[in-house]
């Protein structure tokens, strides 16, 4: 019986380390090796008569606050204004951005539509029914509620001089208000990390899955996805990869928003995205075979699967092994390892109580936000089982 609970601690730790820290050094190695004999060199830049007309979506659902602001920063880029067309989407919006977008005084040389419906059927059937009025080789999505860097569509595109890409993701960065607060402290060092990952995951082969603030696909390629899709970015991007091409990360061209206002807001939008993960991964079951799709295969599962998966079941299973090792059967090593796992605990309950009474102390938020995490994928679960989550964004509030 010992024997059995030393493997089955060793096995969940051992996942526990691949997820959240062994797979980016594996990916540091790799990428170490990699470059020795095949360094793949950057795209060049282009000239203005070579660039690429493209369509720049965004889609808003009631953001009457941001909208203005959002049209102001777009019209900053610095691409010819002949060879963009901003198309606006707010389907069901019941406040005033589509009059917001509809009055404003966009310059005559700016290309601009907006398509409006009242009935709200979830972004995806949004983007869906716009898809079929792009003639544009290359589409760009972005939310209302993010600010796009200027130089972002000339480093999303030049990346398309190579046939076998067919995605570029952009980078999320995250403004903190408070750099103090429990949310603002997690999230800001999860994306940063997260950012990271996807860099090293893009210059090895691919990135699995882009995020929704900024993303870019050649328009050819769209394929329309079930229309209970949950995060239909990350699914729409998969399957660009499932067809033999590679999604490349663009840390150049980045969309900005404000951090969550709280870890309880923060955590409407894990258990979303951890219910939309699992459902992915049901649905790309192929993905899975590491025989067929090979380095895509196992960037996926050691990046995404493991993380909505096996890892959050290993924890609690770490501690539960961990804690008959260290007290029933008193073996030293354990103890200490079991101790350690105690204090983490422990500082993770103290960075909630202290988010509660609005107390600053950073060294107790991360530990929570890593439980929040985790826990954001069994209340995921539960929604994908009892088939509970919908489309339709649960608005989570900003700093």
């Amino acid at each position: 019986m010992e024997l059995l609970l030393k493997i089955l601690f060793w096995v969940c730790l051992a996942l526990v380390f691949y997820t959240y820290l062994g797979y980016g050094i594996a990916l540091y190695i790799l990428l170490k090796i990699k470059n020795l004999f095949n360094k793949r060199p950057a795209p060049p830049a282009q000239n203005d008569d070579d660039l690429p007309e493209v369509t720049f979506v965004v889609a808003a659902y009631n953001e009457s606050d941001y909208i203005v602001d959002k049209i102001e920063n777009n019209l900053e880029f610095d691409y010819p204004k002949e060879k963009i067309h901003f198309l606006f989407v707010t389907d069901g919006s019941d406040d005033a951005t589509p009059t917001l977008i509809d009055n404003y005084n966009f310059p005559a040389d700016v290309q601009w539509s907006l398509h409006h419906q009242p009935e709200r059927r979830g972004k995806i059937a949004a983007v869906e029914r716009i898809m079929a009025l792009i003639k544009s080789p290359i589409t760009i999505y972005t939310d209302a509620n993010t600010f796009v860097n200027r130089g972002a569509i000339r480093n999303i595109v030049r990346h398309y001089q190579d046939p076998k890409v067919g995605a570029v993701a952009g980078e999320k960065r995250i403004t903190m208000a408070d750099k103090d607060t429990a949310s603002s402290a997690g999230e800001g060092i999860y994306w940063k990390y997260e950012s990271t990952l996807k860099k090293w995951d893009s210059e090895l082969y691919s990135v699995v899955g882009a995020a929704g603030e900024l993303f870019s696909i050649r328009t050819e390629l769209f394929q329309p996805v079930p229309q209970d899709t949950i995060i239909e970015d990350f699914f729409l991007t998969l399957t660009i990869s499932k067809q033999g091409y590679r999604v490349i990360y663009e840390p150049d061209a980045y969309a900005v928003e404000n951090s969550s206002a709280s870890v309880k807001e923060e955590l409407k939008r894990k258990i979303r995205i951890a219910a939309g993960g699992i459902q992915a991964i049901i649905r790309l079951a192929p993905l899975l075979n590491i025989f067929r799709f090979g380095l895509l295969s196992f960037q996926y599962i050691s990046h995404r699967v493991l993380r909505w998966t096996l890892t959050p079941l290993a924890l609690p299973i770490l501690l539960l092994v961990n804690g008959i090792l260290a007290i029933w059967y008193q073996l030293p090593f354990f103890q200490v390892i079991f101790g350690l796992q105690i204090l983490f605990y422990i500082m993770a309950y103290t960075g909630f109580l202290l988010e509660k009474q609005k107390i600053k102390f950073k060294a107790f938020f991360v530990p929570y936000y890593f439980c929040i995490m985790n826990y954001a994928v069994y209340r995921g679960f539960i929604r994908i089982v009892k088939g509970n989550q919908s489309v339709l964004w649960e608005r989570a509030k900003r700093a």
